[in-house]
């Protein structure tokens, strides 16, 4: 209970274990006495005794070599041991410890630099395992990352290898008619061109699902179609309903379809295409005036599947749109409409020779609480449903021929709109083409 006791006492007084603060003395003593400090005969003889307790224990003579008759230090070292008795290894390590204290103050100094050292040791090995791991963990994010990203990579172009073939199965034989019709008897240029078309129109297709279609709703992809969510196929039905008495509807048509996205493309041969125009002559080549909108309608035609269209203009560009409206067609000519705004279809009250409102009609309606709104208004709901095939934005086909396509959604007019309306002063000269494939 004692040695223990005495082996604690030190160890709670200086900070290290007894076996690594006995070391600490030892080695202190080997190299400071005689230089740094001088022990005394007398306290050199008893930490020898110490140390030779701490490794072999009680002194046996039987195990010892014998001495000399002239070894009187010899003799004394192990008078100095045997004195030890049967003290332990601990207070052996004590004793020593203490000695070395007592007979030299620089020993304190040298254990609390030791401590010091190993704490900074600890600090630098902690930092070192510290940075080791982060590394790791950053590798193995690195490795999820990359292996996330390929996954989605891995995801995507499957994705577009399905919407592509869905694609290309709906448009191949529209876009194979253009190519025939482009370079005739040329079977290798056609497929170059076909390919070409098909890669577009699925950049296009994509571009106009990020521009239409609502986050968080995810396409339906089969191998035999590309279709969209079914609150955007039904929208066109919703706006036919409205304009419906009775389940007939006002245009004599109800049978709306899914419209599927146009296919848009650009070619660099303007100026054969333009000179080609007006070879041509006809109507191919219009003037469009400055404020002005052109809409060319193009009846669907029996037998036909998808329209096409191409145009350019002469040093400016020039809006464009598509429009459809759900009507019965009246008649198979393609005709153009010119209107000093993008809405060509308002009616103009003043003018009564088409059975529009004269000015002293609506003076006697504005008297019975009849507005021009609610003039307008009822003209609009007798309007058959019109869907926005592709918006009116403004092209740079004075730089390039501008081009298209879109399969028939059913019975009824392409509109096509040119649309100058933006422009004060300068008027355009429109060169187009449209036909339709079987």
């Amino acid at each position: 209970m004692c040695n223990n006791t005495k082996e604690e006492d030190i160890v709670e007084k200086w900070g290290l274990p007894l076996k690594e603060l006995y070391t600490l003395a030892l080695k202190f003593f080997k190299e400071k006495e005689g230089k740094a400090i001088h022990f005394t005969y007398d306290d050199k003889l008893k930490l020898v005794a110490y140390t030779r307790q701490v490794s072999h224990g009680k002194l046996d003579e039987s195990k010892l070599p014998p001495l000399g008759v002239f070894d009187v230090i010899g003799r004394d070292r192990r008078l100095a041991w045997q004195a030890l008795g049967d003290m332990s290894t601990e207070n052996s390590m004590v004793n020593f410890v203490k000695l070395v204290n007592k007979e030299c103050t620089l020993f304190k100094h040298t254990v609390e630099a030791y401590k010091a050292d190993l704490i900074e040791q600890k600090r630098i090995t902690d930092e070192n395992m510290k940075k080791e791991q982060e590394e790791l963990e950053k590798q193995l994010a690195l490795m999820e990352l990359k292996q996330k990203d390929e996954e989605d990579r891995c995801r995507q172009e499957n994705t577009k290898q399905l919407i592509q073939e869905a694609l290309n199965k709906q448009t191949y034989s529209q876009f194979l008619t253009y190519a025939q019709n482009q370079f005739p008897n040329n079977p290798d240029e056609q497929a170059v061109l076909v390919r070409q078309l098909q890669e577009q129109h699925y950049h296009q297709y994509m571009q106009q699902l990020q521009q239409n279609y609502e986050p968080g709703k995810e396409l339906e992809i089969t191998t035999n179609s590309v279709t969209v969510p079914e609150d955007k196929i039904i929208e066109h039905e919703s706006i036919c309903n409205e304009q419906c008495e009775n389940g007939q509807c006002l245009s004599g048509e109800c049978s709306v379809q899914t419209l599927f996205p146009a296919s848009m493309w650009t070619r660099k041969d303007i100026d054969e295409f333009k000179a080609n125009l007006l070879r041509e002559g006809g109507e191919a080549v219009i003037k469009v005036n400055h404020g002005e909108t052109v809409t060319v309608r193009v009846p669907t035609a029996e037998g036909g599947n998808c329209v096409f269209w191409e145009f350019a203009t002469d040093g400016h560009d020039i809006g464009f749109g598509v429009y459809f409206e759900w009507v019965k067609p009246s008649t198979s000519q393609v005709s153009v409409h010119v209107s000093e705004s993008e809405d060509d279809d308002c009616d103009d009250l003043e003018d009564d020779d088409d059975g529009n409102i004269n000015q002293d009609l609506l003076h006697e309606l504005e008297q019975n609480g009849v507005t021009i709104k609610d003039i307008k208004k009822s003209n609009q709901l007798n309007r058959p449903p019109l869907s926005i095939i592709i918006p009116v934005y403004r092209r740079d086909c004075h730089k390039e021929v501008y081009a298209g396509s879109h399969l028939y959604p059913g019975e009824g007019v392409y509109l096509l709109k040119f649309d100058n309306s933006y422009s004060l002063w300068r008027s355009k000269t429109l060169y187009y083409r449209i036909y339709y494939s079987q």
